[in-house]
């Protein structure tokens, strides 16, 4: 058996993620993990719950409760919880890059990454969309958001887009390209031989046989057939509102959906704690917790640290289907 390699970035130092790490940091885990952050962030933070933490140099196993090892990447201010500085905007997205190129190397499985905040990124002067655009561009790949809990997994055709917008963006070669990467990723990184995927439609009642929109009729169901004929299991392009009824759900590996705010609050409400964020399609794991940066929660320690934990446990088990990459025995 062989332990996956994990970067782990705690995101925005002023938010919740520090304290999230030391948390996950106090778990019994079967994978490697080292952070990618700033130590007097994380010492602060370990101090603030009262609980240990013991920084090693990289490259140490790490796998003790209390312990992690830790790439530096030192902030510019110093941080005050619940205060967002721009001047640490570098040393975020500077610590995600070199988590990307770790992985993109060799030297990671895969990464987990806390949340980070994209207001204070662009106010330090960084253009920033969101690291999902980020991790996609320093990979040279396209790549779909998808996230997942116990219960479902949604993908999503568009992502952070105004509503009026989306219809223009849903095009056929827009959408062959998503329902690809998702199926392949439900292959290589879910170990679906053969995954069943709901597709939605774009409008009320899927476009009610074109009475209601015609996406469904000229967009939707021609991609959806030049699929099925290729092998592809794609179920649609179903009504949002009927969908994810527990009985149809079960049927179900994966849900696309066309936009945001059609699939993510079905998800969020069904197991919000225990839901992460994957980026289908990079050349390796990366998942992120379901949750912003929580100012209001920083340095209280009654942050939940259940989508951490759920992170770093489906990285590891998606690296693990992955072939070994000089990774070491346990």
């Amino acid at each position: 058996m062989v332990a996956p390699r994990l970067a782990l970035v705690p995101g925005e130092p002023a938010g919740v993620g520090p304290e999230l790490c030391v948390r996950l940091a106090q778990e019994p885990r079967d994978y490697l993990l080292t952070a990618l952050g700033d130590a007097a962030t994380l010492r602060a933070a370990a101090e603030r719950l009262g609980l240990p933490l013991r920084l090693e140099p990289p490259g140490h196993p790490g796998t003790e409760p209390g312990t992690l090892a830790l790439v530096e990447w030192p902030n510019a201010a110093a941080v005050t919880f619940g205060q967002p500085d721009p001047r640490n905007a570098h040393a975020v997205v500077g610590a995600l890059l070199a988590a990307a190129d770790g992985c993109l190397a060799g030297t990671f499985d895969g990464m987990v990454t806390g949340p980070v905040n994209k207001a204070t990124i662009n106010d330090g002067g960084i253009p920033y969309t969101g690291t999902t655009e980020l991790l996609a561009g320093r990979a040279g790949c396209d790549v779909v958001m998808m996230l997942a809990n116990d219960i479902v997994r949604v993908a999503l055709a568009t992502t952070h887009l105004p509503l009026r917008a989306v219809a223009d963006a849903i095009t056929p070669a827009t959408l062959e390209r998503v329902l690809r990467i998702t199926h392949a990723a439900m292959r290589s990184d879910f170990g679906l031989v053969d995954p069943v995927i709901a597709v939605l439609g774009l409008n009320p009642h899927a476009g009610e046989s074109g009475h209601l929109g015609r996406e469904e009729i000229e967009v939707i169901e021609p991609v959806l057939a030049a699929l099925r004929a290729e092998g592809m299991q794609l179920v649609g392009p179903l009504p949002a509102d009927t969908a994810f009824l527990p009985g149809k759900l079960r049927g179900f590996d994966a849900v696309l959906a066309m936009y945001h705010d059609q699939g993510l609050p079905v998800l969020k409400y069904s197991g919000f704690e225990r839901a992460v964020n994957l980026t289908l399609g990079l050349p390796y794991p990366r998942v992120a917790v379901d949750h912003g940066t929580a100012f209001d929660l920083a340095g209280t320690g009654r942050a939940d640290p259940s989508s951490l934990f759920a992170a770093a446990r489906t990285c590891a088990a998606i690296a693990r289907r992955h072939p070994p990459r000089h990774r070491i025995p346990t």
